[in-house]
């Protein structure tokens, strides 16, 4: 199936770099300005609360629940107002967590590996995630970045990968997603029709309840000499 491939689609968070540690140490950015800006918030709820308040707001919301952004604002402007404070803080709060969340250490095989297969194939990105590749600094790599927010749903739903081959003018069987989750990369994109590559970077055994990928890897740079690049 790999002869037949004509683009390379990405995953972003834990195929090209770790997101816990970026996500930890966002939101201990945001609280630090919380505990300077507006204290009755990081006072009265901790980072736990605000996670689980953020997954209650899914569940009210089914047709947001694939959009980190609006979670997070939409849930620090009802902290705000709980805690007296003007609902508009929100955006200038949002802004330090997303600055922090797009500050983070690329794996160290991406950057050479990207440089490799760009040369032979136009790349993609598809996320569920909220990175802003211009401020991680890949926005030159891809020809077409798209996330759950801008289509609407998130991984594994179908139409985030027909989104990609229609926005890649290929048919999803000449497109190779690359990606770390069995289920919402892997899975959800073989049954689109597209191929499909393992991420493995922690040496993982495959799940046996889930078909098994095309190729697996352990890195990009592995991924590359694969593809000939």
């Amino acid at each position: 199936m790999l002869t037949n491939v004509r683009a390379v689609a990405f995953d972003l968070d834990n195929t090209l770099w770790d997101i816990e540690p970026v996500i930890a140490r966002a939101e201990a950015r945001l609280r630090e300005w919380l505990h300077e800006h507006c204290p009755r918030i990081p006072e009265r709820l901790s980072i736990e609360d605000m996670r689980a308040a953020r997954e209650l707001l899914a569940r009210e919301e089914p047709h947001n629940a694939h959009d980190f952004t609006y979670l997070r604002l939409t849930s620090l402007a009802r902290h705000a107002k709980d805690c007296g404070y003007e609902e508009e803080m929100a955006e200038r709060a949002f802004e330090v967590f997303f600055a922090a969340r797009n500050e983070l250490d690329l794996f160290p095989d991406v950057r050479s590996a990207l440089e490799r297969l760009r040369a032979r194939y136009p790349l993609a990105t598809l996320s569920n995630g909220n990175a802003d590749l211009a401020r991680v600094g890949l926005a030159e790599f891809f020809v077409i970045s798209l996330n759950a927010r801008q289509i609407g749903v998130g991984k594994p739903h179908p139409r985030c990968f027909e989104r990609l081959a229609h926005e890649l003018r290929l048919a999803p069987r000449d497109i190779l997603y690359v990606g770390d989750d069995p289920l919402l990369d892997v899975e959800a994109a073989r049954a689109a029709g597209l191929c499909t590559a393992w991420m493995n970077r922690i040496g993982q055994p495959w799940p046996n309840t889930v078909a098994a990928p095309d190729i697996s890897v352990a890195d990009c740079a592995e991924l590359a000499t694969i593809l000939g690049v």
